[in-house]
C-alpha cells in the first residue's frame, strides 16, 4: 500500500504529497493559487471553468495533484478562491452538506443534481501492456470476471507508439472508459527498447472519469518502472467500486428530465471539467474556425459524425464532446423523439459492428481504414476537412451568410471575455460557459420560434420567421427542412417564399 500522510486523510490508492509537515504540525492550508480544483469545489469555485449543473461535480473522488497538460498545450488552472468555505471543501471533499453561495440552506438545482448523481461508480480497474510478440494483452483487471475483451485496443489507440504519453476516453458497452498511456523507453532487446502500458477505468458515466486522470497518469508511471505493482489500484477498486443495480446496465447519460427548463443559466452540458482545460474550446473554435458552424447543424441533426486524426488522442477526444456542446437544447419536451446525440469518443476496428447500429452518434479514430467504411457514418471530419459521401448533406457542408454573422459573434464575444479576463481579472466567465450557452442560446431561439409558429392560427414559417431563428432564409433552407423532419413538426408548411436559394 501507498504510504499514509498525516497532513489530510487519504485512501491507499491517493497519492503522497511531495512534502510533509513534522509530527504534530497543523494540516497546511493550501494558497489559492497553488490548490488545484477538487471535485468537491469545481461547481461553485470561481475559476476559469465552466459552472455546469452538478452532474460531474458531486463530492467524492481524489483531488488531482497538478494540472493537465495536453499536447495541445490545454491546461486545467487551479481554482483561484480565497474562500475559506471553498478550502474546507477542498480539505474534505467528501462533505455531502455544502451552503448555498447566500449561506441559506435552501436546496438548488445543482445540489438535486448531486443527490441524483451516482457517486463512485467505478465498474473495473485495468493495466494494458503492448508485447512485443504478441502485441496489446490484458495483464491485469479487477473484478477478475469482467468481460474486458477488446479493451487492450481501446486503452493503447492504434499508432499510439509514436507518443510518449496519451489519454484516452471511449465506450465499451454500456460503460465508459479512460485511460492513461505511457511509452517508456528501456535498454531492453525483448521489448525492443520500449516498454509501453495503459492504466483504465469503466464508468457508467464518462462525465464522471474526470476525477482520476492524476492518480491513472501516477500509476501508469508506476507500472512503467515497476511492473506488478498492483497493491495501489486494489486499494482504488474497493474504495471506488460501483454499487450497480442487478444487471449493471445502468448508464447515466442524461440529466432528470424536470431539471432542464429551470437549469439555462448553467451551462447545460455533461461536464468533461477539470480533464477539459480551460482554453480546450478556445482550441476547438481556432482548431475548426468558420467550419464550427458546419459541425452545429450536422448536430443538431443528430448526424453520425466520425472524427479522425492521428495520435496523440487525448485532444481528438475533447473534439468528440466539444461536438455534443453543440447539439444542447433546455426546452422542456425537445428532442425526445430524435436519437440520442452521445459521444463514442475513441472508436477502432473492433467498433465497427457497434456503429452499424448507431443512428446518431459522434467518434474519433486513427485508423484511416474508416473512411473507407462509407456505410458507418454521415460525416467524416479528416482534420479540419469536413466532408461526406451522402448527396443530400453536401450542400449543408457550405456556410450560409447566417453562419458566417453567428461566427463573426462568437468572435466577438470571445474577444470581450478575453479582454475582460486581462484587464479586470475576471475569472469567473469562462470560455466554456461562453461557448456552450451561445450554441444552447441559439438552438433555444430556433426551437422557440417554431413552437410560437406551430401553435399560431397560421402556420407557416416565413422569411422573417426565419431571420428570428437565426438563419438564412435562403441559404439555411435544406437546413430548415431536415431540421423540420427530424424533430417532427409535420404540420408546418414552408413559404414558398423558401423554395429558391
Amino acid at each position: 500500500m501507498v504510504e499514509r500522510s498525516d497532513r489530510a486523510p487519504l485512501l491507499d490508492w491517493e497519492e503522497v504529497p511531495s512534502a510533509e509537515k513534522p509530527e504534530g504540525a497543523a494540516p497546511a492550508t493550501p494558497n489559492a493559487k497553488d490548490r488545484p480544483a477538487s471535485p468537491s469545489n469545481s461547481r461553485a469555485s470561481p475559476g476559469c471553468s465552466t459552472p455546469g449543473v452538478g452532474w460531474s461535480s458531486g463530492p467524492g473522488g481524489p483531488t488531482p495533484s497538478r494540472s493537465v497538460l495536453n499536447p495541445d498545450g490545454c491546461s486545467a488552472p487551479p481554482a483561484t478562491s480565497g474562500d475559506p468555505a471553498d478550502e474546507d471543501e477542498a480539505l474534505y471533499p467528501d462533505t455531502e452538506e455544502h451552503l448555498s453561495d447566500s449561506g441559506s440552506r435552501e436546496v438548488t438545482l445543482e445540489e438535486r443534481m448531486v443527490k441524483w448523481e451516482e457517486k463512485d461508480q467505478i465498474v473495473s480497474v485495468f493495466v494494458v501492456t503492448f508485447n512485443t510478440r504478441s502485441g496489446n494483452m490484458l495483464e491485469w483487471c479487477l473484478p477478475k470476471d469482467m468481460d474486458l475483451e477488446g479493451v487492450e485496443f481501446k486503452a493503447i489507440a492504434s499508432g499510439s507508439h509514436r507518443v510518449t504519453t496519451d489519454f484516452i476516453y471511449f465506450r465499451k458497452g454500456n460503460y465508459f472508459g479512460l485511460a492513461c498511456f505511457a511509452n517508456m523507453p528501456v535498454d531492453s532487446t525483448v521489448e525492443r527498447g520500449a516498454r509501453m502500458k495503459s492504466v483504465g477505468i469503466l464508468s457508467p458515466s464518462y462525465t464522471l472519469l474526470y476525477r482520476y486522470m492524476s492518480f491513472l497518469e501516477h500509476q501508469v508511471r508506476l507500472q512503467l518502472q515497476s511492473p506488478g505493482h498492483y497493491s495501489p489500484l486494489e486499494a482504488f477498486y474497493e474504495d471506488k467500486r460501483a454499487l450497480l443495480p442487478p444487471g449493471g446496465d445502468g448508464v447515466v447519460t442524461a440529466c432528470p428530465a424536470n431539471a432542464w427548463g429551470a437549469a439555462i443559466n448553467h451551462s447545460m452540458h455533461p461536464e468533461m471539467k477539470i480533464t477539459h482545460p480551460a482554453g480546450c474550446m478556445s482550441q476547438f473554435i481556432r482548431f475548426f474556425g468558420e467550419q464550427i458552424m458546419v459541425l452545429w447543424k450536422l448536430a443538431l441533426l443528430r448526424r453520425r459524425i466520425l472524427i479522425f486524426s492521428p495520435p496523440p488522442v487525448g485532444v481528438v477526444c475533447y473534439r468528440v464532446y466539444c461536438c455534443c456542446c453543440l447539439a444542447n437544447i433546455s426546452i422542456p419536451g425537445i428532442g425526445v423523439a430524435v436519437p440520442e446525440f452521445r459521444p463514442f469518443f475513441y472508436v477502432n476496428v473492433a467498433d465497427i459492428s457497434a456503429l452499424e447500429n448507431e443512428l446518431s452518434y459522434v467518434a474519433c479514430t486513427t485508423e484511416k481504414i474508416f473512411e473507407e467504411k462509407k456505410d458507418l457514418y454521415d460525416v467524416y471530419v479528416d482534420n479540419q476537412n469536413v466532408k461526406t459521401y451522402r448527396d443530400g448533406l453536401k450542400p449543408l457542408l457550405r456556410l450560409s451568410s447566417a453562419d458566417r454573422e453567428k461566427y463573426r459573434k462568437l468572435t466577438e464575444q470571445r474577444q470581450m471575455l478575453l479582454y475582460s479576463q486581462e484587464e479586470n481579472g475576471d475569472c469567473v466567465s469562462s470560455e466554456e460557459d461562453l461557448f456552450i450557452l451561445f450554441f444552447l442560446e441559439q438552438n433555444n431561439r430556433i426551437f422557440q420560434t417554431l413552437g410560437e409558429v406551430a401553435g399560431s392560427a397560421d402556420p407557416t414559417l416565413t422569411q422573417e420567421s426565419v431571420r428570428a431563428m437565426g438563419l438564412d432564409p435562403h441559404g439555411d433552407r435544406l437546413f430548415l427542412l431536415h431540421l423540420l423532419e427530424i424533430y417532427g413538426y409535420d404540420s408546418l408548411m414552408v413559404s414558398e417564399q423558401l423554395c429558391c436559394s
